[in-house]
């Protein structure tokens, strides 16, 4: 494992970490893209429309059965060479947003615009689960590691989707402006695959290459699954770890389906911040914003008070914030909200990936990534299911806003 200091300085002066970066920072821009493409056709699209159940059924239907390829995923790239993995998941994917871009040019919505959403998501879970099992292969300074990567990849795909948001503004919003926005995606992601073609074909691991060639079958990927499942389980800190993103998940859900509601049936423009999807756009700038002021300041945060009592300080402050936040239900005080789950989302996950990546054992990683994969989309899908069901089509409810910040506040006590 290779070891260097913990600022952004010394971790950019390392080739390894600089190329797995870039292929992050070009295939998330891509997701961006691609997400802000789907979300605008569902939601915004005046030639559709959607009630809270539609919306959270395409949730489920792209993200919930594409959950279950984590255990393949992970199983895979603990055989597979991850380099290899990146190159041809960004390609295959470039291709298929064709598809998706053909869809919905065509009106097409339903089963087959679902299906092909689905593949698409599905090839990019093997890329982001590639990335995380890769990085120890990069660096040994794994918190600031994080810290880079995974803020500037979650960064760059707020920034794909403003960028794309902006590029429809100038046009007449339908289905031909978001077909053209989704073919859009397949440039970064073809630039993702030409940096990571850099790397030599064992360059990211797995170390225990030698059963690469080993015949799999469903039971295999079965027992990889429950092998990385116990292997987490036997240890404390990884449990926790997995326990707490489970939960900020959940809480991100809601406020993810509430979000979209409030900008699109209920806020209108206040101040500097526009009403639609405008307005949509800036409390998704805001949780960026949020997600990279964490990245600054959650390795100094760890190296003075420690990773455990960090996530305990930041889901203490999320609960009181959120309900302080939330309930006045105004434009400007919802994106300074947005601004909260970004900085307290990305500071726990910077924690927990480290946490994983730390206790856990190079040739069990994928599978262990893969676990954590599952628990973080099916809460992500259970949580918007449920919003649909508790919050009316304006997306107001004191009630629900108050749920989400005691929940944070429960967690809290868990983290400890």
């Amino acid at each position: 494992m290779r070891q260097a200091g913990t600022t952004v300085r010394h971790l950019l002066a390392l080739p390894d970490f600089r190329r797995l970066l870039g292929t992050r920072l070009s295939a998330q821009f891509g997701d961006g893209v691609l997400q802000a493409a789907l979300a605008g056709t569902i939601v915004f699209n005046p030639q559709r429309a959607a009630d809270p159940v539609d919306v959270a059924a395409g949730f489920a239907v792209l993200l919930l059965p594409y959950s279950l390829v984590g255990p393949f995923a992970g199983v895979w790239l603990d055989r597979w060479s991850r380099r290899q993995v990146l190159l041809w998941a960004n390609l295959v994917r470039a291709a298929l947003v064709g598809l998706v871009a053909a869809l919905v040019w065509g009106g097409v919505g339903g089963v087959p615009f679902h299906l092909a959403g689905l593949l698409v998501f599905a090839v990019a879970r093997f890329v982001l689960s590639a990335l995380s099992a890769a990085l120890p292969h990069t660096t040994g300074s794994l918190v600031s590691a994080n810290a880079v990567a995974t803020t500037s990849g979650a960064v760059a795909t707020v920034v794909g989707g403003a960028v794309a948001v902006g590029l429809v503004q100038l046009a007449a919003a339908g289905d031909t402006a978001y077909a053209v926005m989704a073919l859009a995606a397949a440039v970064p992601y073809v630039l993702a695959a030409l940096v990571a073609a850099g790397f030599g074909r064992g360059g990211l691991g797995p170390d225990g290459a030698a059963a690469a060639a080993a015949r799999m079958t469903v039971r295999d990927v079965v027992a990889g699954m429950v092998a990385g499942a116990r292997h987490a389980w036997a240890r404390p800190p990884a449990r926790t770890a997995l326990a707490v993103i489970t939960v900020h998940r959940l809480c991100f859900g809601v406020v993810t389906l509430m979000t979209l509601l409030l900008f699109r049936n209920t806020l209108a423009a206040e101040g500097p911040v526009p009403g639609g999807l405008a307005g949509l756009g800036v409390a998704l700038a805001a949780g960026a914003t949020g997600t990279l002021l964490a990245a600054v300041v959650t390795p100094v945060a760890v190296r003075r008070v420690g990773r455990r009592r960090w996530v305990t300080l930041l889901l203490a402050a999320a609960g009181p914030l959120l309900i302080a936040l939330g309930l006045p239900i105004r434009a400007p005080t919802v994106v300074l909200a947005g601004f909260v789950v970004g900085f307290v989302g990305q500071g726990v996950k910077i924690c927990v990936d480290s946490t994983l990546q730390e206790s856990i054992e190079d040739d069990v990683r994928g599978r262990v990534f893969s676990v954590y994969d599952t628990l973080v989309n099916v809460a992500y899908v259970v949580a918007l299911v449920a919003a649909a069901a508790l919050l009316p089509e304006s997306g107001v409810s004191p009630a629900v806003v108050v749920a989400v910040g005691t929940l944070y506040a429960l967690t809290a006590l868990l983290s400890r």
